[in-house]
């Protein structure tokens, strides 16, 4: 294999895991309220938005690092292409 297939592949799987995170991320946004106008009686339901949000932000660097690696493999994948392609000109 070489090392453009394994940096193709190396791209792959970390696209694929961001795209997960992502997917993971949109469901747990679909329970996250803009706004909550809350009694007492309904501190319960302040609490549950607090854990989802809690989870958002957990999400946020998990996000951020795969979007960052995965951007940067494209472009090493990229400049390696040029280069064998330049090379072999």
């Amino acid at each position: 294999m070489s090392t453009l297939q394994l940096l193709l592949v190396a791209w792959g799987v970390v696209t694929a895991a961001l795209i997960c995170v992502l997917i993971y991320r949109s469901s747990v946004a679909t329970h996250e309220e803009d706004q909550l106008f809350l009694d007492d009686a309904e501190a319960a339901l302040a609490s549950e938005q607090r854990a989802v949000v809690a989870r958002l932000d957990k999400l946020r660097r998990p996000i951020t690092v795969l979007t960052v690696v995965s951007g940067a493999l494209l472009i090493v994948i990229a400049g390696l292409w040029l280069y064998q392609g330049l090379k072999s000109f």
